[in-house]
């Protein structure tokens, strides 16, 4: 990311950058605003921030950002019509994270246990009567906890206030609730146990998440990664299987709408899943609230005197599941990962454009990853279709400029696009509109043309900043003439001088488009020479005037 040194605003941000390419690509823009910037790629983004109320509104209004920061911070980055600001806020000394899935729940729990985040400790007491005693190995114990002889607590462990625990059970690494009762012979390893969950002989639990008044029956056994929601009773001898989820409401068939959430939200019958459930009348779409004898009665999904409903794992999920729970990594996985690492380095080592551990400078290399260049020409396609269905969305549902400007924005940021190119595509855009609105000669194609480049001359110069852009805008249209729409071929001269008049495109791009056509073949200079009284009237119209700029000054000259 790039920071201002001296406000701190944010300037640039990358979430995933590609570290095997060992390069970043900068807005050259970036630079010439800013006196001074400063990079960094060894900072941790703690996914902390304080937002002002006007934040809610932006995502209405950008409705299609669907990561919070690769696309809304990306976004406010580029976004010069609004003015909105990022600042960042550098700690040191502190501790900082953000939960956002069971493996980082899992991560900051073990940094409490181990005391990184002092003084917000299980042993340090901020309010409430009872007190927590800190024992050898990172053994918290609270009060009142009854434990038989032949238990073992092992390190980094936390045993909450009134718990009981039998004989010969074995717990470590893990975190067991306020009012527990855990009976004997019981393995309970690197696990969460919530409040008032009842652990029955014979049981063992594998780095899963028990929620608060839970029943396990005797002979219970949860595999890794097991989450077991509030008041579910899991029966006899029952194996709940790696990943799985457990809850007394039963998985949703389809997604729901934004209204049926909102409606259940505020149903009594969330509050108490285990006496009242919500069903539909499918015929009327009418809500009522009746006693589920399904959830009071036992149910064969759970083994006997089970209750609740295991939560299948969607098609494709699975990678998220190992990635995003607290079980430890699988080691197929581990072992994937870690090749993919090594390849990585491989990869930065043979490759010239990245500095070696020596830090001695090597000549410049020309990339030939055919994957690379593959994947680029992929996107490229991409971006341009998604621009291009931007555009005609604009059009149909007369869309203002400035909301389009930001949709392209967004686009500009994921595909990771200059401005040159998105100027490249908006153009082909336009062109592919005009060619396909009804048409009978040249000349009413040309006509098409003039009228959506006026209609949209605000959104096209939003993205010529400078002459390369417009440059690009000049060759794209070139190749459109020769390849995907030669209809326009006869009338490139004509477009090109409309695009002057709208001062779309300026006297020095086609003055230095023709310069570096000088040297090119012939069959590379059919539109130069097509356009040769254009940009003959233009050289003489530039020599006019530094005549008269000469003249002038002599005049004053003369005066003086």
């Amino acid at each position: 990311m790039a920071i201002d040194p001296n406000s701190k605003q944010l300037l640039y941000y990358e979430d995933k950058a590609d570290y095997s390419k060992g390069v970043i690509c900068l807005d050259k823009l970036l630079l010439t605003d800013n006196s001074s910037i400063s990079l960094h790629n060894d900072t941790q983004d703690c996914y902390i921030d304080i937002c002002s109320p006007e934040v809610l509104s932006l995502f209405t209004d950008n409705f299609d950002y669907q990561h919070l920061r690769r696309h809304f911070v990306k976004g406010l980055l580029v976004d010069d019509i609004m003015g909105y600001k990022i600042f960042t806020h550098e700690i040191h000394s502190s501790y900082a994270a953000r939960i956002d899935n069971f493996r980082s729940y899992d991560t900051i729990s073990k940094d409490i246990i181990q005391r990184w985040t002092y003084p917000f400790v299980p042993d340090v007491k901020f309010g409430g009567n009872s007190a927590t005693k800190l024992e050898r190995q990172g053994m918290y114990r609270a009060s009142e906890v009854v434990q038989s002889r032949s238990a073992e607590i092992g390190p980094f462990t936390v045993i909450g206030i009134g718990t009981k625990i039998g004989s010969n059970t074995k717990i470590s690494n893990s975190v067991v609730g306020e009012g527990c009762t855990i009976g004997s012979n019981i393995s309970i390893e690197g696990s969460y146990l919530w409040n008032n969950v009842t652990i029955e002989d014979d049981c063992k639990l594998m780095h899963a998440i028990v929620c608060d008044g839970v029943v396990m029956k005797s002979g219970t056994v949860l595999e890794p990664g097991v989450v077991l929601s509030f008041k579910v009773v899991i029966g006899h001898q029952f194996v709940v299987p790696s990943y799985s989820k457990v809850s007394l409401h039963e998985q949703p068939i389809k997604q729901d709408s934004d209204e049926e959430l909102e409606y259940a939200d505020n149903s009594s019958g969330i509050g108490e899943p285990s006496s009242i459930a919500g069903t539909v009348d499918k015929s009327n779409g009418v809500m009522s609230s009746q006693l589920s004898e399904e959830q009071s009665q036992p149910t064969d999904e759970l083994g006997t005197g089970g209750v609740g409903y295991v939560w299948s794992i969607c098609e494709g999920s699975h990678e998220e599941e190992w990635r995003h729970s607290i079980a430890p990594i699988p080691a197929d996985k581990l072992a994937e990962a870690m090749q993919t690492t090594e390849d990585d380095l491989e990869l930065i080592t043979q490759d010239g454009s990245v500095l070696p551990a020596s830090g001695e400078l090597k000549p410049d290399c020309i990339d030939s990853d055919d994957d690379d260049n593959e994947d680029s020409r992929d996107d490229s396609i991409d971006f341009e279709k998604e621009v291009e269905a931007t555009f005609l969305r604009a059009v149909h549902e007369n869309i203002k400029e400035d909301n389009v400007i930001l949709e392209v924005n967004s686009l500009r940021l994921s595909y990771n696009k200059l401005f040159a190119e998105c100027a490249g595509a908006i153009f082909y855009s336009m062109m592919k509109l005009a060619l396909e609105t009804p048409h009978t000669s040249a000349s009413e194609l040309c006509n098409n043309a003039v009228s959506i480049i006026t209609k949209w001359k605000k959104l096209l110069k939003s993205y010529l900043n400078d002459i390369d852009e417009q440059i690009e805008v000049i060759l794209t249209f070139e190749e459109m003439c020769l390849e995907s729409a030669k209809e326009f071929f006869p009338v490139f001269a004509k477009i090109l001088w409309h695009l002057y008049d709208k001062d779309i495109i300026h006297e020095e791009a086609v003055l230095k488009w023709d310069d570096e056509k000088k040297d090119a073949d012939d069959s590379d200079k059919v539109f130069v020479k097509q356009s040769e009284k254009f940009i003959q009237w233009l050289r003489e119209a530039s020599e006019e005037e530094e005549e008269e700029e000469g003249g002038g000054e002599e005049e004053e000259g003369n005066q003086e």
